[in-house]
């Protein structure tokens, strides 16, 4: 694999893109969300088991916790979620995402909604220049929404392609005989394989490749699905940097749930892994 300045750059870029369409998606919900859009989102929102059922439906259906996160630090920014709400849907999230884990194991696929950003874009051109103030901002929302799958589009293509490579990581192999010890080090390789590539999913493909090809054993790779769940909070956490206090404790809320889910399964780490089958 050959990396240069320019994928570096096209990184930092996509970032930027990313960070851009958070803002300018926040903007446009705080001016297109009347008293219905808030309605609709404290009915579905209105207990515990109805947030988590909704984070769930969401994730399952865009394929991406990362997108619905993002989506919930946004609504809460603009003060159409409160705290409380936001973290059951993230707890939706969390369990929606696994859908994607089963597609991959079972079909090899893995829906990519940043090919819809252009099309929305597209779509929002006659809202930007239209002269009532409701469909500008509807129209902003919608760029912002484009704008920020774009970069995170971008930011999973111009990471190493590990995906695609996975024999770059066959050397792992060599560390996964040392006990309790190889099960914490690939917490770790698991947490910073998803905060590199940007995607849990795709993180989840490689390990499911590097198991199936024998480099690791079942252990080893459960080990590496709890880092990956560590390691997917980032990218709320990017999103929250330029939000209201409640929208980065939202973010906040989702890692700190993550970490304590991880924990508590290292503790049982052995009886865990021998139950599933």
């Amino acid at each position: 694999m050959n990396y240069t300045l320019l994928d570096f750059l096209t990184i930092v870029g996509a970032l930027g893109l990313f960070l851009y369409g958070m803002k300018i998606m926040s903007e446009g919900l705080q001016k297109v969300a009347g008293d219905k859009l808030r309605s609709i989102l404290t009915v579905m929102t209105a207990n515990r088991v109805t947030g988590v059922f909704t984070g769930l439906l969401i994730t399952a259906i865009i394929q991406s916790s990362s997108a619905t996160t993002v989506m919930v630090v946004s609504f809460v920014n603009a003060g159409l979620l409160s705290l409380a709400q936001a973290i059951s849907v993230i707890m939706g999230a969390n369990i929606g995402t696994t859908v994607t884990a089963w597609l991959i194991s079972i079909f090899g696929f893995q829906f990519d909604i940043g090919i819809l950003a252009v099309p929305i874009i597209g779509i929002c051109i006659p809202l930007i220049f239209s002269k009532k103030n409701n469909r500008k901002s509807l129209g902003e929302f919608l760029i912002g929404f484009a704008l920020l799958f774009m970069g995170l589009a971008h930011l999973k293509q111009s990471v190493p392609d590990l995906q695609g490579h996975p024999e770059a990581l066959s050397f792992i192999q060599n560390y996964t005989s040392m006990g309790f010890s190889s099960v914490l080090l690939f917490v770790l390789i698991g947490s910073l394989l998803t905060i590199v590539v940007q995607s849990s999913s795709a993180t989840m493909a490689i390990t499911l490749i590097m198991c199936t090809k024998g480099w690791i054993p079942f252990e080893i790779a459960a080990a590496m699905v709890l880092g990956e769940n560590i390691g997917t909070t980032i990218t709320a956490n990017l999103a929250a940097i330029k939000t209201n206090i409640q929208a980065r404790r939202s973010a906040f809320a989702h890692f700190i749930f993550n970490i304590l889910g991880v924990c508590w399964i290292l503790v049982l780490f052995s009886p865990f892994t021998r139950m599933i089958w």
